[in-house]
């Protein structure tokens, strides 16, 4: 019996009934002990879970049924079913997602009532625009500009101002000098053009003939006709590359030149040149074919379209005279310095002009003269050479040729024969304290400048190479860096070819036929290198602002020209000279500044800017959506961009047009 009973509980067990009854008692334990737990430890049920936990308990160990006078035990509580409400869809406010990645579609959220309308009047909550706290600074929206009176079609604003110059006395070229308008009394509208104005000529064609409606006057070829500078030939100006003392052509004259000194090896150890008193600038003109970039100047005299003609050839030139004051060049500037019947007295006031020439002439750098006196032997003209001889003797400059009509001086490589000098020889060395880059109205100084000790300026490298060899005045300039300046200029030129090579690509500049380029903020002068190494067949004036650190010897030293300015005055250039301005970081250090609207930089940069021109701006958000509203009211076509640190970078470009 016994084995048929453990078999008959095996096989119960087995039994699907007993398997139900099974798990329904497991699962009744499982729900009795959860609402035990629960109620037990519920904040809002603990006393009455205990009164339950005991009447249950007391009942269910004694076994008895509870007494009439007993109260009957209390219900269980209803089980609470907590439900988890759905989560609200996320809104994500941020630029970057849950793995920190930076994207494009987050939520700015709601604006502050208002915020929109002062966005479109322009309107900047905070300083009161003169460093005090509080107050608003309202910028009214600005209107459209007019177009100035058809008389002013070459205005030039620092040179035209006939008022200052009636009043000046003196007659020793100050009337040629800068005399820019009053506060208030600047320019205020557009310079119109000239009445059948054309697209400019490209480069190299433009270097042997011009359209005659874009620069209209006709005083040069009167009075120069018969000297091979330029002609008139139907509808068009033609330059056939003469000179007054070259009359049978610049190519030949240059070649004269090489043949009397080889040593000044053009475009190799002469890169950069002075020609002063350029007429058209056919010097310049075919000295480039040489690799040698030629800076023409002239006054704007009674020949005063020379430089615009030179510019609208596409020759580097720019206003400028040997008067009172230093030209805006460094010292130790040019390799080389030429005049050729220049019509400047270089021995008056003690030979003032000269000493200028000498101080922007690179230590070993070369004087070209060819004028009248070089070969001519009348009385008056012989005493003339006399005093060059004389003049040329005492600041040390030794006359390596003289032939025909040329005579050719260099300058000394060091400070050794002005120390040989006696103490009071005259011309004396300038005072030590004198500084020979510091040029923005200073005036001429009758003192020799003496070279640096150390040799900086004279052992530049040949070109090219000098182009990206870190010069030695560098570490001789005021900045930030101390001694990291050789490789600060390497990663300067690396950002602007980069950025530089963008713009090729990206916005085809190479279609743009780049001629006249102007750097408004040039620092090292990087974009121009760039454009040099990316092979666009342009020139480029960098323009070293004074509110900045003074980098135009390391400009010069490089191979490169440039000037210094300050943008709240004018330039000195005729309108529609350039094809393109670049501009980068230039208006927030101007507004900064607040010496001048930066307004007043857009309308001159729109004055100075070919039909047909663009104009490139790299500066921070907030500044370029200002330029933007100015440029629309200039009538330019315009269009903004990211620049390479993507949409939330603090800066952007502008990009306009100078409509045709």
């Amino acid at each position: 019996m016994k084995p048929l009973a453990m078999l008959w509980s095996i096989d119960t067990v087995k039994t699907s009934s007993f398997v139900r009854i099974t798990a329904v008692s497991i699962f009744s334990l499982s729900l009795f002990l959860f609402l035990f737990l629960f109620t037990r430890f519920s904040p809002n049920n603990y006393s009455s879970s205990l009164a339950f936990f005991s009447s249950s308990s007391s009942s269910s160990s004694s076994g008895e049924a509870p007494s009439p006078e007993e109260s009957p035990p209390r219900p269980p509580p209803p089980v609470k079913i907590f439900r988890v409400p759905p989560l609200p869809p996320v809104e994500r406010m941020g630029m970057l997602d849950g793995n920190g990645v930076m994207t494009e579609d987050f939520k700015v959220g709601e604006l502050d009532p208002g915020f929109e309308d002062d966005l479109l009047n322009d309107t900047v909550s905070g300083g009161d625009g003169g460093g005090g706290g509080g107050g608003v600074v309202v910028r009214k929206k600005v209107g459209k500009y007019k177009v100035c009176d058809v008389r002013m079609v070459d205005y030039v604003p620092c040179l035209d101002n006939e008022k200052a110059i009636k009043e000046l006395k003196g007659d020793r070229g100050e009337r040629y000098e800068r005399h820019c308008p009053e506060k208030g009394m600047g320019l205020n509208c557009l310079v119109p053009r000239p009445k059948g104005y054309r697209k400019p000529i490209l480069w190299p064609k433009s270097r042997d003939e011009v359209w005659f409606s874009n620069v209209p006057h006709t005083r040069l070829v009167e009075d120069k006709g018969g000297q091979n500078w330029i002609s008139i030939k139907k509808d068009k100006f033609v330059f056939p590359g003469g000179g007054t003392q070259f009359i049978h052509g610049a190519n030949k004259y240059l070649d004269q030149i090489s043949e009397m000194v080889p040593d000044i090896a053009f475009g190799h150890k002469t890169r950069v040149a002075l020609d002063v008193g350029c007429g058209v600038a056919s010097f310049g003109a075919f000295s480039m074919q040489r690799n040698v970039t030629t800076l023409s100047i002239a006054p704007k005299d009674v020949h005063e379209n020379q430089i615009q003609f030179a510019l609208e050839r596409g020759v580097p030139a720019m206003v400028a005279v040997f008067g009172t004051h230093r030209l805006l060049f460094p010292s130790q500037a040019f390799d080389l310095i030429h005049c050729s019947r220049c019509r400047i007295n270089w021995t008056r006031d003690d030979g003032i002009l000269l000493l200028e020439a000498n101080r922007l002439l690179r230590a070993g750098g070369y004087f070209v003269w060819a004028a009248q006196p070089v070969y001519k032997h009348e009385e008056s003209l012989q005493e003339q050479w006399k005093e060059m001889e004389n003049l040329t003797a005492s600041i040390c400059w030794e006359l390596v040729r003289k032939e025909g009509y040329i005579a050719i001086w260099q300058k000394p490589m060091n400070n050794s024969c002005y120390l040989s000098r006696e103490i009071d020889a005259h011309p004396p060395l300038c005072e030590s304290d004198d500084d020979p880059d510091n040029v923005w109205y200073v005036g001429l100084k009758a003192c020799i400048t003496p070279l640096p000790s150390n040799g900086y300026g004279a052992n530049v490298t040949e070109w090219p190479l000098r182009l990206h060899q870190p010069p030695d005045r560098l570490h001789s300039i005021q900045l930030d860096a101390i001694i990291s300046r050789g490789e600060l200029l390497r990663a300067d030129t690396k950002y602007w070819y980069e950025i530089i090579g963008s713009y090729v690509r990206a916005f085809r500049w190479d279609e743009y036929h780049l001629r006249n380029v102007m750097d408004m903020r040039a620092g090292f002068g990087g974009v121009a290198a760039a454009l040099h190494d990316l092979h666009i067949d342009c020139w480029v004036m960098n323009v070293v602002p004074v509110s900045g650190f003074n980098t135009l010897p390391v400009i010069y030293d490089r191979g490169l020209i440039g000037v210094m300015h300050d943008w709240c005055e004018p330039f000195d250039t005729y309108p529609r000279t350039y094809d393109l301005l670049h501009a980068a970081g230039l208006f927030s250090v101007e507004k900064k500044r607040k010496k001048c609207n930066i307004s007043t930089i857009m309308l001159e940069m729109d004055r100075m800017l070919r039909p047909g021109g663009r104009v490139y701006i790299r500066d921070t958000t907030l500044v370029i959506f200002e330029l933007e509203e100015i440029a629309t009211a200039l009538g330019w076509s315009n269009a903004l961009n990211d620049v390479g640190e993507g949409p939330y970078s603090s800066w952007k470009i502008l990009r306009s047009e100078k409509r045709f």
